[in-house]
């Protein structure tokens, strides 16, 4: 096991994407009606992804490999879901610096996916 982490809910990284999902979901509940199976679908689903591929790799870490698969697969669906923020904003739905705000906190979601693939020796047993 690895160090002083008892389990996936105690990352950094999971408490960071799993609370920006969650204002995700909250935020699109103002999208329009008919972005309800695109849109909002669409940036639900990759937002929700990170934290749950955060504890499938954790499941996993006993296979270095599959635990820096899972962590890559997080950093895909923190890079889609910047793509459907970026469609938010420039179809007026979030302001620009709900915008920036968003893509602060995915910059550090990806920092610190990018370390623990770095030291997945750290992580894994």
């Amino acid at each position: 096991m690895s160090g002083d982490h008892r389990g996936y809910q105690d990352l950094n990284v999971y408490s960071v994407a799993y609370q920006l999902a969650l204002e995700i979901h909250e935020g699109t509940k103002r999208y329009p009606k008919e972005e309800k199976y695109s849109l909002i679908d669409q940036i639900r689903r990759s937002s929700r992804s990170i934290p749950a591929n955060l504890a499938e790799a954790w499941k996993k870490r006993r296979y270095e490999k599959a635990f820096v698969s899972k962590l890559i697969d997080c950093a895909g669906e923190a890079g889609e879901t910047e793509v459907w923020l970026g469609f938010s904003r420039g179809f007026g739905y979030i302001e620009d610096a709900q915008y920036q705000r968003f893509i602060q906190k995915y910059d550090e979601v990806n920092r610190m996916l990018y370390g623990m693939i770095e030291k997945a020796d750290k992580f894994c047993h």
